[in-house]
């Protein structure tokens, strides 16, 4: 309880580690192979930030799973959000599609969290304006719940129920130096990152 006589906001409690974390991308990539019948079409690609960290440890586990190089490519959604879809001008600087493309491939979007289905729905804007996949699907880490658009994840790492006054962090040792999913209260995670100036990586 604070002086004001609200509540305080929780600190953030950590629900996956490092050891949890390898554990979901090796099942997720061979629930990728099992379900596509061997990966042989399969386009994996990360959506930035974290999602592209993710993607290249999908990728490495689905390598050693089937013994083929799976293509791997990067997707910047940031000029397809909705919140900035008053703005003329679109950008795919940070985007880069393997060299054999994605038409008549089964595209794998990778994530870290699946919260309102937005980043997904403008992953989807940003793949029609390079090419048609045969079918798209999504991986994430953590799906976190609270749709608001229809759209769902055919590999899950973790369902993780929150309510909206939580945040979930995740941390990838590739961008922070240890890989952790954390869930605390918003106004908690957000005054701790800002004060310590941290990626604050929020869920959209």
């Amino acid at each position: 309880m604070t002086t004001d006589g609200t509540t305080a906001p929780r600190p953030p409690h950590q629900v996956l580690d490092a050891t949890d974390i390898a554990r979901v991308v090796t099942r997720i990539a061979h629930e990728i192979v099992e379900r596509a019948k061997g990966a042989e079409d399969v386009v994996l690609l990360g959506i930035h930030t974290r999602g592209v960290h993710l993607a290249r440890r999908l990728h490495a586990r689905l390598v050693q799973i089937t013994g083929r190089d799976i293509p791997l490519g990067t997707l910047d959604i940031t000029m397809y959000r909705d919140d900035l879809r008053l703005k003329p001008a679109r950008a795919l600087e940070h985007t880069e599609i393997p060299a054999s493309g994605i038409d008549g491939k089964l595209v794998v979007l990778v994530d870290d969290v699946l919260f309102s289905g937005r980043t997904i729905r403008a992953a989807l804007d940003a793949l029609s304006d390079i090419g048609r996949p045969r079918a798209v699907q999504l991986a994430v880490l953590v799906d976190r719940g609270h749709r608001e658009l229809p759209i769902r994840a055919d590999y899950v790492g973790k369902n993780l129920p929150t309510s909206l006054r939580e945040a979930v962090q995740v941390q990838l040792a590739d961008s922070d130096g240890r890989d952790a999913v954390l869930v605390g209260d918003r106004d908690y995670t957000a005054r701790s990152t800002q004060a310590l100036a941290a990626d604050p990586h929020l869920p959209e």
